[in-house]
């Protein structure tokens, strides 16, 4: 396996692979607004994608996103997508690209890396192998605009 920092030259290799992750939220497939959306990410220099590979072949990848800690006075970054091909799961791909991002948040002296998930998401067992800790004293809200 081999993980590369992306640009937007990768972005036919990972738009399917999107594709697929918001398919997996419940999401209608869009391939062109998939697209898009990853050509105004990188663009627009919002954010820092990973992309694995084996025999050449993308087979999962990782986004961050940048925010800032008025506490800590810290730029941090959100883990906001993991995903893992479903053929290719069970074969420590998650595992390497979570291990890419935490080294490359201590590269570039980051505070850290924040990341959500579902209750019922098996992954919580990896995030937690490799040093991610459940917060316990806090709730998340969201409001939506629409």
């Amino acid at each position: 396996m081999k993980i590369i920092k992306a640009d937007s030259s990768h972005i036919p290799l990972i738009a399917p692979l999107l594709d697929q992750y918001r398919i997996f939220y419940k999401q209608t497939s869009n391939i062109n607004a998939a697209k898009e959306f990853l050509e105004s990410r990188f663009s627009k220099g919002e954010s820092i994608l990973f992309l694995a590979f084996e025999d050449d072949q993308p087979i999962g990848f990782t986004q961050l996103y940048t925010t800032f800690s008025s506490v800590s006075l810290q730029p941090v970054f959100i883990l906001n997508d993991l995903y893992v091909d479903t053929n290719h799961r069970g074969k420590k791909v998650g595992e390497g690209l979570l291990t890419k991002a935490k080294n490359f948040c201590q590269e570039k002296g980051y505070k850290g890396l924040a990341l959500e998930t579902a209750i019922n998401n098996p992954a919580q067992k990896l995030y937690e192998r490799l040093g991610w800790e459940k917060d316990t004293d806090c709730f998340h809200y969201f409001w939506t605009s629409k």
